[in-house]
């Protein structure tokens, strides 16, 4: 995510707003009230609504179509809070690069604004996640060995084979059980870069299979 934010107020100029993101070369921006909180996000698609509003005619349909889905209110929109899509879509720091594309790709935005206790601490745009997939594969490596399993899983990353080629990640060895496995697994397909895993990773000792085992037992007892 980028941490510059630009940011502005609601009650900015739409033209003002403009200004703006031809300034900084974005495409969109986060509106905040008083108190820092984020309550819209404005963007280029907002100010070309009050372009096709100034520039094109309103017959009977167009008008009746603008009221039905709220585009009048849209087209008529002189500042950045009348003119903003509210509640913003939002995400957490924490969330993973194929979380926010999913979100972006499904909610068909191109912007989260990031929030860590209500406090906005950064932006991530669907630059941003393009480049990542730009990472060498020795800088993936180097994440998956150092952060994934040495500090997230406590695993010693000699334990295991790994090698990433074209940002495919190949993992081979032996760890203590099945949910471990697992999660290796799942925690390097979050690694930016990362465009597909092949685990052979092996394990000693099923607990997938007793967890669901117990489970059945349990729900077998008579009440």
């Amino acid at each position: 995510m980028s941490t510059n934010v630009v940011t502005v107020s609601p009650e900015l100029s739409l033209k003002e707003v403009a200004a703006l993101l031809a300034k900084h070369r974005i495409s969109g921006v986060p509106v905040c009230g008083p108190g820092g909180d984020v309550v819209g996000v404005v963007t280029e698609g907002d100010i070309l609504w009050k372009e096709r509003g100034l520039r094109t005619g309103h017959g009977t349909l167009e008008w009746i179509l603008e009221r039905a889905y709220g585009e009048e209110e849209r087209i008529s929109a002189q500042t950045a809070g009348e003119a903003m899509t509210s509640p913003p879509l939002t995400i957490a720091p924490d969330a993973s690069l194929p979380q926010a594309a999913e979100l972006m790709i499904r909610r068909n935005v191109n912007r989260l604004p990031v929030l860590e206790g209500g406090r906005l601490v950064g932006i991530v745009a669907r630059a941003d996640l393009v480049r990542a997939f730009t990472r060498s594969d020795e800088e993936i490596e180097r994440e998956i060995s150092n952060e994934v399993l040495r500090e997230m899983l406590w695993i010693d990353p000699d334990s295991v084979s790994l090698v990433v080629t074209g940002g495919k990640v190949s993992v081979v060895g032996e760890v203590e059980n099945r949910s471990t496995a697992e999660s290796i697994e799942s925690r390097i397909r979050a690694v930016p870069g990362v465009v597909g895993v092949r685990s052979k990773l092996r394990w000693q000792i099923d607990d997938r299979s007793r967890k669901t085992e117990a489970a059945a037992d349990h729900l077998a007892r008579p009440v």
